[in-house]
């Protein structure tokens, strides 16, 4: 857990409303049955569970005695309670490797931006690199190539010309590749977006059956690791890299990676407590001059609200 990759965020929130669903009806079969399905999907399960379990006093168990008093006072807890309940280990981990800063990380990474933190930053080429809030990148660049991971985050890149040297930035399963363009790149719950506003790009995603796409200004592309799905489209070049002054657009997108996107305006963490909100799309503009307002346009259209738990952790729920 110590790696903050998207698909272990989306694996947490996974986790914690099964937990959830538990606490709520620890003697429910089909809840038992969700959970033991789901940690055997993989390690990487298993292990999340047992992180998530551990903090709420479940040391992986499907029953635990908290909750069973809670059921005979007939007072089940409600995904509120669950998560102010579990506040203080909750707050030990947003100090420490789960919710906090990640040391490894930040040693991967030449640049890290914070929190609502956009910055620019020059590269050895000429290039330009433009951060978005909570976002890691790391840089390459020799003789032969010029090459950067985007670690987590988003950001736009303007290419100095260099025909003998590819510009290519990679973020999971995708390699970006230009020789001269402007285009930005995003890394949310999973999903990997590129989106070219001038120029040419080349993206490759590293799977066999799927082959690579070329994109032109005002093209985008989208790729969905857990789901194998890849979707294409176009918009305005001038629409690209909006988040850039405070706007975002989307088209259908998943509100699972819009809210992973706008809470890195947002202090602290934000968790989807049901996987049917984060999996609803959407479509709007959406102002991030208000973080909050704009959490909240996104997920009412999907039946979901937005709950303040305490400083550090925002709920999204079903209304």
């Amino acid at each position: 857990m110590r790696d903050l990759t998207p698909e272990t965020d989306r694996l947490l929130d996974e986790a914690i409303d099964l937990v959830i669903r538990l606490q709520a009806a620890p003697d429910n079969p089909v809840a038992i049955k969700m959970v033991r399905a789901w940690r055997a999907r993989s390690p990487q399960h298993e292990h999340v569970w047992t992180q998530v379990a551990e903090v709420h006093g479940m040391s992986g168990q499907v029953l635990t005695e908290q909750a069973k008093a809670a059921r005979r006072r007939g007072s089940a807890p409600s995904r509120r309670n669950f998560m102010l309940g579990g506040a203080v280990g909750l707050g030990a981990l947003a100090a420490g490797s789960l919710f906090g800063p990640d040391a490894i990380l930040r040693a991967r990474a030449d640049y890290v931006t914070e929190k609502g933190e956009i910055r620019r930053v020059p590269l050895p080429d000429g290039s330009v690199a433009t951060l978005g809030p909570d976002t890691a990148i790391s840089i390459a660049f020799n003789g032969a190539t010029r090459d950067i991971a985007l670690l987590q985050g988003m950001s736009f890149f303007a290419v100095a010309p260099d025909f003998g040297r590819p510009f290519q930035v990679k973020s999971g399963s995708i390699a970006a590749i230009a020789q001269q363009a402007a285009f930005d790149i995003t890394s949310d719950a999973g999903i990997v977006s590129v989106s070219v506003d001038t120029g040419e790009v080349e993206t490759r995603i590293d799977r066999p059956a799927i082959p690579s796409l070329d994109l032109a200004a005002g093209d985008w592309m989208s790729f969905d690791a857990a789901a194998q799905l890849v979707e294409r489209g176009r918009r305005e070049p001038g629409q690209i890299g909006g988040w850039r002054d405070k706007l975002i657009l989307a088209e259908r997108e998943p509100v699972a990676a819009l809210v992973a996107r706008i809470g890195r305006w947002v202090p602290g963490r934000i968790v989807i407590a049901d996987p049917f909100v984060g999996a609803q799309r959407v479509s709007g503009l959406f102002d991030l001059s208000d973080p909050h307002r704009a959490l909240e346009a996104v997920v009412l259209p999907a039946g979901g609200r937005v709950r303040q738990a305490s400083s550090f952790l925002t709920v999204i729920s079903p209304i």
